[in-house]
């Protein structure tokens, strides 16, 4: 099964392409209006559609002529009539504008998504950073 067979790799698969084009419209698209976030970056958690998308702005205007690479691993989930949930690994990697890969760092993503109207729509999602014990510092990769 293909990453795009299910709504939670479906809504992968957009959150990469709208993340890799720092289009803001499309980024925002894929969540719902009363979104749920808990993110490893910025601040502890966003709530709703309007938070979520002023992240995305200020992310993606602070790339300058930078990409980013979205890449999944793991993927699994469930899907039932009306909810779906899934988790994996996502990577992200800083690409410069002649191409060159930059940095990258490998954060854990829970996401949940409802069905409203035929449309699937993220409602919650929790980045996270597994985090060394002896230092306190996050693991940036696996």
């Amino acid at each position: 099964m293909s990453l795009e067979d299910t709504p939670v790799g479906r809504a992968l698969a957009a959150y990469a392409a709208a993340v890799n084009a720092k289009d803001v419209d499309a980024f925002a698209a894929i969540y719902d209006d009363d979104v749920h976030i808990f993110d490893s970056w910025g601040q502890w958690q966003y709530s709703g559609i309007d938070e979520w998308r002023a992240m995305a702005t200020g992310w993606f205007e602070s790339l300058g002529d930078e990409t980013v690479e979205v890449g999944f691993a793991d993927l699994r989930s469930t899907v039932g009539d009306d909810v779906a949930f899934g988790h994996a690994a996502v990577t992200f990697t800083g690409i410069s504008a002649t191409g060159e890969r930059q940095r990258a760092m490998t954060n854990r993503l829970s996401i949940g998504l409802r069905r409203t109207d035929g449309a699937w729509r993220v409602v919650h999602e929790h980045t996270s950073l597994p985090i060394d014990m002896e230092s306190g510092s996050a693991i940036f990769s696996r």
